[in-house]
């Protein structure tokens, strides 16, 4: 197992495996609460880019990217079925950039949309087929229902039940984390030295 060095004498942290692939506490999410998740997003990206004019699939991109980071780890809808992504590492509700690591595969369908027609049309539709695909294999086959999005922002969608006391787990016991292990380190290092 690799260590993270914790700044000014704090505890190490042991974060992620040697094989890249940290260890979740969390059960497997529903599959079926996921895909309705999924699928009321995409509804709501269609909505955006219909509302946005010209923009609208840029807009529309643009939320499916960022759409895991709005509620603390819930897009609009997760927040409706229940569901959370979660930084593993961490145990943290997923930020904007977890969100935009693990939908990146995702949003590129919307992006070969873009293409100039003909062309975008049928870009779409195969990217959507070849990337939906993939992406709904690797959900199926991993043991914790991680997809190619997740393993690479390492992160986890979780029920939001289980994970209603994850920022209790986030802070372990003497483990400074946020701005505070800034001021922690800084204090602590001026009592060791003796106020120098």
């Amino acid at each position: 197992m690799s260590r993270l060095r914790a700044p000014f004498g704090a505890p190490n942290l042991q974060l992620v495996p040697d094989d890249g692939v940290p260890e979740s506490p969390y059960p497997r999410c529903s599959l079926l609460l996921r895909g309705m998740a999924r699928l009321a997003d995409v509804g709501v990206a269609w909505v955006l880019a219909l509302a946005a004019g010209r923009a609208g699939l840029v807009v529309a991109v643009l939320y499916l990217l960022l759409a895991d980071g709005i509620f603390r780890g819930q897009s609009v809808g997760k927040r409706i079925f229940g569901v959370k992504a979660v930084f593993i590492p961490m145990r943290t509700d997923a930020r904007f950039r977890d969100s935009s690591l693990r939908n990146a595969p995702l949003a590129l369908i919307v992006l070969l949309r873009m293409m100039p027609e003909p062309l975008g049309l049928r870009a779409g539709l195969g990217g959507l087929v070849v990337i939906g695909g993939i992406e709904a294999w690797k959900a199926l086959r991993d043991p914790l229902g991680r997809r190619l999005g997740d393993v690479w922002a390492q992160t986890q969608v979780v029920d939001g039940k289980v994970v209603s006391g994850s920022q209790a787990l986030a802070r372990a016991q003497g483990v400074p984390v946020g701005p505070e292990r800034w001021m922690t380190g800084t204090a602590d290092r001026a009592a060791s030295s003796g106020g120098r």
